[in-house]
């Protein structure tokens, strides 16, 4: 089963081809159903420069919003890391937890 991660941010392809060591493994790009003679066929994606792609908390990049799945680009290298963070301004936030309404009863008692 597809598992999402905790944060994940959308940037237009054309953003990820400018870093240098930038490769694209295209058999694991989503499929696309088209209707070919009347027949509905799985044709592989393409991939133009207005397509958006997922930036994940692990920086690697997907074809999809999940962590696991689609994996376009996985190679993980310090200067890919110091690309997102600076080139694409990537960052996950932080959160802080929001107390609930039993744990702020329990508080103030």
């Amino acid at each position: 089963m597809a598992q999402k991660g905790r944060y994940c941010k959308a940037y237009p392809i054309f953003r990820f081809r400018s870093f240098t060591g930038w490769s694209e493994n295209k058999q694991n790009m989503r499929k696309d159903k088209q209707q070919i003679d009347g027949k509905e066929v799985v044709v592989q994606r393409e991939l133009t420069d207005s397509d958006f792609l997922y930036l994940q908390e692990n920086f690697v990049v997907t074809d999809d919003i999940f962590i696991d799945e689609n994996i376009v680009f996985d190679q993980v290298t310090p200067e890919w890391i110091e690309f997102c963070k600076n080139t694409l301004a990537f960052e996950v936030p932080s959160y802080e937890p929001i107390p609930s309404p039993a744990s702020q009863a329990a508080a103030n008692s």
